[in-house]
């Protein structure tokens, strides 16, 4: 397979995708499934510039569009199973002692989290696959509550088909000029990672500041305690 070289730009994007492309020429499009495989273990590397690498593949000739298909969106039910695996064998007892543990976590988050995937698994898995991270991370509370294993390696399987087909689509159409589609899918993987890191950051600014808060409230009721006063209703 010929395409331009990326690393010379000396980006570890670059270094990426001409790793995948050499093992796609060794292997072929089992190179491209284990790659994605890979992206679902460990979210920084890039479904979005791996698929179209194997769509370019195979209009070069290099195997057929179906395998790529096919193998890439095996590779994103193995990794999704691992990391199910991975949720199973945590299980909601050890989760919650783990959670008691951590500073900033507590039992209830695991509970809410429980609750809320009890609700929205389904869907939760299914589109989840179009997510950044969230397309990884899904996987695991599934596994903690044992969500069917056939049910769940559906959701999967459809959701990564979709996404895998379009990405590997746009690489076999657009040729080289498949990096016009990837820089817009970046500012959209961007802005996803940048509002999970604010979230992140607000939990744990207001995680930080409730023992504070709860430590007021104990001694204003320790204080209203002892001269006898009663707090006002702010029902009033």
């Amino acid at each position: 397979m010929t395409t331009e070289s990326t690393a010379a730009d000396g980006s570890w994007l670059g270094w990426l995708i001409d790793a995948v492309v050499s093992l796609m020429d060794v292997i072929g499009p089992v190179g491209a499934g284990i790659a994605i495989a890979l992206e679902n273990l460990f979210p920084p590397l890039p479904s979005e510039a791996i698929l179209p690498m194997a769509g370019l593949a195979a209009h070069q000739g290099a195997f057929a569009l179906w395998e790529a298909i096919v193998w890439t969106t095996l590779g994103s039910l193995v990794g999704a199973m691992a990391l199910y695996g991975l949720g199973a064998w945590l299980g909601l007892t050890r989760l919650r002692r783990i959670a008691d543990r951590m500073p900033l976590i507590s039992v209830g988050d695991v509970d809410r989290t429980v609750a809320w995937f009890q609700r929205h698994g389904g869907k939760a898995v299914f589109l989840g696959r179009f997510i950044p991270i969230f397309r990884s991370l899904i996987s695991i509370p599934a596994g903690v509550l044992r969500m069917p294993l056939p049910r769940f390696a559906l959701l999967t399987v459809a959701g990564s088909l979709i996404w895998n087909t379009v990405f590997i689509l746009c690489g076999w159409f657009l040729g080289s000029g498949w990096h016009v589609v990837e820089q817009y899918v970046d500012v959209a993987q961007n802005v996803v990672i940048g509002a999970v890191a604010i979230a992140v950051t607000v939990f744990i600014v207001l995680r930080l500041r409730r023992p504070r808060t709860e430590r007021t409230a104990r001694h204003a009721s320790a204080s209203d305690a002892r001269t006898g006063e009663v707090p006002l209703s702010s029902e009033l």
